[in-house]
């Protein structure tokens, strides 16, 4: 990763752009301290959409007991280790 102040990132962001565009990454600094990195662009993952477990998972009906919440619970305290 290569570090750049921001003078040189102005007069050179041509360049700079060609280096990044070829997957190098680019730390630019101002008075030593950086400031902000150039780095490869890459498209952003589909949003997610809503139902996309649906028919996939199935609830049963005490998911939401008190026993199945007291036995979560027991888990996690280690109480009910086999």
């Amino acid at each position: 990763m290569d570090k750049v102040n921001i003078h040189e990132a102005k007069t050179h962001l041509s360049r700079l752009i060609a280096r990044v565009a070829a997957g190098e990454e680019i730390v630019i600094g101002r008075a030593g301290n950086p400031v902000a990195k150039l780095v490869p662009y890459t498209d952003e993952p589909e949003a997610r959409t809503l139902g996309g477990w649906k028919g996939k998972v199935r609830l049963v009906a005490d998911w939401d007991s008190d026993e199945v919440n007291e036995e979560i619970a027991a888990t996690f305290d280690g109480k009910n280790r086999e």
